[in-house]
């Protein structure tokens, strides 16, 4: 079992607080908006397993810092891969990443504080998700880079939006903005972000008035589904993104 003390520090890309049972967990680069890449893929992999095998957090808020949740959109250059070697790890962490997410039994918010344009999966599985006014949701860094929509975006957004607007969303490169994932059910409650952190802890104060054990069994009932689909189907979706990715055309001279 991990203790608090000993992950708390232990992240670049993650700053983390706990206050009577509850743990926010907030991305960042360097103190400002998350830049995702090699390092947060990683980190996030690993700071999941932590989170979810210690007793002593009893709700967990993810949030951003600054403007944007996590960001940017990557140019062509910023494609993974270019043997199987490199993305073997790519794979592993890809995998891991969404299976240690899922293994934290207990509730977790989302606050997402801003454009949401890289792993926006990510506070989409989480069990109650609110937004500010400007946030926005893209996958930016798959089909619209030339990559297979795996990593898990192959099953999150059809299973929440449904099949043909989850395709939809893959495969065009569409934004959804705030209000407009609030009215497909993407995201229970938008807010002016002033007020989207403190409603979290008002969210996340009234859930632990529950048992703990009630607390802990809610969220494993509630992800039952989504983490058979994921042991399903998201090894293979980052496999076929990897093959992929190295067919990538050559570098024009």
């Amino acid at each position: 079992m991990a203790k608090f003390a000993e992950y708390a520090n232990k992240y670049q890309t993650i700053h983390m607080e706990r206050r009577n049972g509850i743990l926010q967990v907030t991305f960042h680069t360097n103190g400002g908006s998350l830049q995702w890449g090699l390092l947060p893929h990683r980190e996030f992999t690993f700071a999941f397993a932590d989170i979810g095998s210690d007793p002593e957090n009893k709700v967990i808020i993810m949030t951003g810092t600054g403007e944007e949740f996590s960001g940017p959109r990557p140019p062509p250059s910023a494609r993974p891969g270019g043997s199987p070697r490199i993305w073997d790890t790519i794979y592993w962490e890809g995998k891991h990443l969404l299976t240690n997410l899922l293994d934290i039994e207990v509730p977790m918010i989302s606050a997402i504080n801003g454009p949401a344009l890289r792993h926006s999966e990510l506070p989409l599985l989480c069990d109650i998700v609110l937004a500010a006014e400007h946030a926005e949701f893209q996958d930016s860094a798959h089909f619209p880079n030339g990559l297979v929509p795996g990593d898990g975006m192959h099953i999150v957004y059809p299973l929440l939006l449904g099949p043909n607007r989850g395709r939809y969303f893959l495969l065009t490169g569409q934004i959804l903005s705030a209000r407009q994932a609030l009215e497909v059910g993407l995201v229970n409650e938008v807010l002016p972000k002033e007020t989207l952190l403190p409603r979290a802890w008002e969210l996340a104060e009234q859930l632990l008035r529950q048992p703990p054990l009630t607390l802990r069994y809610a969220r494993v009932v509630l992800t039952q589904e989504l983490k058979r689909q994921v042991h399903d189907l998201l090894g293979y979706g980052l496999a076929l993104e990897g093959l992929g990715a190295l067919d990538a055309p050559a570098p024009k001279e």
